[in-house]
Order: C-alpha cells, then structure tokens, then sequence
C-alpha cells in the first residue's frame, strides 16, 4: 500500500550512493513503513548537473508543450489518488478523506498552472519616438531548489514544482524525510507524463546538509521554501551569498475574531473544523480566537462540545475526524503549551492531554480565558489546541490581533459589510477570510508578511516568482 522509496536523479530512480537511510514512521502506531534513502554530496552533485541540463532543454520547450506534460501528470495523480492518499496517511496520519483532498487539489494546481504557463506575458511600452520598439518579456529565472515541510506532503511539493515547471525552470525538491512516499507518488506522475530527465529531480537527507549544500552551488538561482522562521531566515542569509532569488513562506499564528454579530453557531462550526483539521498542524490554522463578550459563552459552548465530540483514530479508518500528530516532538510540545497556560490562570475546558497507548495522538483541546502572557498566545502552537479570549473594543481587538511579529493568515466572522471591511482593511496579514476560511486554491495567490516570509505561491504571482523580466528597447537601422 505503502509507496516505494528512492531519490529520482536525472531520470532514474536510485537509492543513495554511499547507502544511508532512515525509517518512515506511521504516526497512527509508531511502526515503520518504509526505508529512505539519503543522497549524498556525490548524489546532489549529479541532481545540479542534471538540473543545469534540464534548464537549457526546458526552457526551450514551449509553453505549450510544457502544459501539455503538466496536464497529462494531473491526470495520472487523480487516477491514482487512492494510491497516494493512503501513502500520505500512513506516514502523515490525517484521515484519508483529507489526504484525498490533498492530493485532488494538487492536481488542480499542477493543471492550473499548466494553463498559466501558456499566459507567461510580457508587454509593448510605446517608445518615445517611432523608429524605437520597447518591450517586457518574462524569462524562467532559472534552476530552483525547493524545500517542503511534512505537514501537507502533496500540496506544498506541487504548488513548487508546478510554478517551477510552468515558468521552464528546471527543479531540484527536498521534500520532508519524515512524509516522502507522497511526493515521490508525485515525481513519478510527472516522470511518467514524459516529464524530460534532469528537468525535476528529488533528493533526501540531513536537512541542514542538504539546504547548505545546493545554496552554495551557482547553479541554483531560486530557492522556495515553507517551513520555519528562524530556519527560512538561515536559508535566506545563505541565499544572499549569491544573490538568489527567494520564496519564503514561514510561521503564522492567525487571529480569528468573532464579532457580535456574527452567526455564532456557524463561526463556531467553521472555526472548530479548521483548527482540528489535520490534528492543527496546518500554518495557514486559526489559532487565536478573539470572541465579542456578547457572544463569547454561546461561542465557546458550541466551540468545546464539538472539539469533545471529536473522534481520534488511525486516518485509515473512514469513522476517524482527527488524526495524530505527525511526530511525538509536537506531543511534548503540546503538554509544554498547556501547561505554560494553566500556570498563566487559563482554564481548560476540553482535552488537554494524550490520547490512547500506542501512536502521537492528542486530545482536541480548548483553553478559556488565557492570558496574553501566555505561550500559546504569542507563539503558534502547530497542533489541535484553541486559545480563546474575550473582546469588547474594535480598537483594542485590532491592536491585540496584529501585536505579534506573524503575518500569514488572519480570519474574521460578521454579518456587517462595514465592519468586514474596516477589519479586512485593518488587519496586517497576508491573506484575510472573512465569514469563512476558504483563503488557498490554486488561482489566487498565498503568503504572508513580517516574519511570516515574503513572496507568493499560486494565482499569477506564484508563477512571477519564476521568472525573471526583461526590458528590451531595439531601434530600426
């Protein structure tokens, strides 16, 4: 069931030459399914070669031709989609109907930005005199190293490789050791679509090793990451060295504010949803709920009874809501919060602690009345615990919403037009739902500011950050 492991270099699947490896852990039971192979600096050596071949044949392959590849490889994922979300289920562990979403929506962006790649547009800028001819065009920038985190396996490996691709740039992927099956499963959709050899490459290892080791070649000209700040700061500094260009999408802590007039039963449903979706380990999550005092009880009444009504389990079993946490670093985590919680005077009000004798689960937990000292206010907890406070003032919301230094996603529910527009216009974020939490498809575009990262992925600016523009100005002779 599970998929099988290996690096993908310049065409050809291969283990590692110098034969290290790590297991693959199923968070569900703590057993292994699966041996990776580590690439060595031999093995990266031959993934950069390969890239910088790949780069002159992919760039000059046409747009249209370049669709026609992305598009026969979003057919062959939603063909094997039963296949791929159950590998992403065993090594992640969120219940398979959200693994079959994954992998269905990086199937849509892989086609959307197929069809993007075919609008790469430049522009005529009228000259200041008739005999000169001014114009923009749009160049892939180059060869591009990527970096993809465990927590959404199939998204955040395509969105990369798809705007790569699309733009004609050549790839060379990290994904996670810790959730590789799924984007092998997805190298081999592109690999079977007759994607060219050397143009996407994928490679495992020591994450530091790696990273260090691909930034320092020349080769390399763009570097796209998710992960963490202080890691996507390391990462940026190391890319200043030669002047490559970066996508950097890091670390929120998303308010959600939950004005009075809001449908309070339903921001209850919607929010509680959202959090607990895949076990809270998710960066665009709300994670901080900020709730009027008019409504704060009839919220955090509906809130808590449907995180207690929540079922846990292996994501294999189809009863199963929430899955476990992917690795027991986030189960140590999670008691550290809570703990640093109740010594600040928060209350507990559901969950709080692990669940069950075998495998990285945790119970959905609600906190109320937390403090603003408290951890799990000021630093994103990346798993299935809400923080709750109490509101009265615009102003005073505003302020507490936007005071720490994240800036990814920020949500909002009410049934006041001005008030969703003055609270869309004041939050500082990246991206703002209000009413819903639906802010991620593949046509509009996701990322965040301070140090949540900067640049995008999807919509036209996540196939921007591919190229590079080109002013030419030519006179007749």
């Amino acid at each position: 069931m599970y998929e099988t492991l290996s690096l993908y270099i310049d065409g050809q699947w291969c283990q590692g030459s110098r034969g290290e490896t790590e297991p693959v852990i199923n968070p569900a039971n703590g057993k292994t399914v699966g041996v990776l192979p580590h690439a060595s600096t031999e093995d990266l050596d031959r993934a950069l070669a390969a890239a910088a071949k790949g780069f002159k044949l992919w760039r000059n392959t046409s747009a249209y031709d370049r669709a026609k590849v992305l598009k026969k490889a979003a057919d062959f994922i939603r063909q094997r989609i039963e296949h791929i979300a159950t590998t992403l289920t065993l090594e992640e562990g969120k219940p398979v109907a959200e693994a079959r979403l994954e992998v269905a929506s990086s199937a849509d962006i892989l086609e959307w930005y197929a069809e993007e790649g075919r609008r790469t547009y430049g522009r005529i800028i009228p000259g200041r005199s008739p005999a000169i001819r001014q114009m923009m065009v749009q160049e892939p920038v180059g060869p591009v190293a990527a970096f993809t985190p465990w927590n959404f396996p199939a998204v955040t490996p395509i969105r990369k490789m798809a705007g790569a691709l699309a733009a004609g740039c050549s790839c060379i992927i990290k994904a996670s050791e810790e959730t590789p099956g799924t984007s092998v499963a997805l190298v081999r959709a592109l690999a079977d679509a007759g994607l060219p050899a050397g143009v996407l490459n994928l490679v495992f290892g020591v994450p530091s090793k790696i990273s260090e080791y691909l930034l320092a070649s020349p080769i390399i000209r763009k570097i796209s990451f998710t992960g963490s700040v202080p890691v996507g700061k390391h990462l940026a500094k190391l890319a200043a060295d030669g002047m490559k260009r970066c996508t950097m999408e890091l670390g929120g802590h998303s308010p959600v504010i939950i004005f009075d007039d809001a449908d309070t039963e339903k921001a209850a449903e919607i929010s509680a949803v959202g959090k607990y979706r895949n076990a809270g380990q998710v960066c665009i999550a709300p994670t901080r709920f900020f709730v009027h005092e008019a409504v704060h009880d009839r919220f955090v009444a509906s809130f808590t009874k449907i995180a207690k009504e929540m079922r846990l389990g292996d994501g294999l079993e189809p009863t199963t809501k929430m899955g476990p946490l992917a690795n027991p670093r986030r189960l140590d985590a999670m008691e550290q919060f809570i703990g640093d919680a109740e010594g600040h005077g928060a209350k507990i009000l559901a969950g709080g602690k692990r669940h069950g004798n075998q495998g990285f689960f945790f119970q959905p937990t609600v906190l109320g009345d937390v403090p603003d000292g408290a951890r799990v206010m000021n630093l994103e907890p990346f798993g299935p615990v809400a923080p709750i406070q109490r509101f009265s003032d615009f102003d005073d919301v505003v302020k507490r919403a936007n005071a720490l230094p994240y800036g990814l996603a920020a949500y909002a529910f009410t049934k006041s037009a001005k008030t969703a527009t003055a609270i869309a216009d004041a939050l500082e974020s990246g991206m703002v739902g209000v009413n819903h939490l639906a802010i991620s498809m593949p046509e509009t575009p996701f990322g965040g500011i301070k140090e949540s990262g900067y640049g995008h992925e999807g919509g036209i600016e996540g196939l921007e950050a591919y190229t590079n523009k080109k002013f030419v100005t030519q006179i007749g002779v």
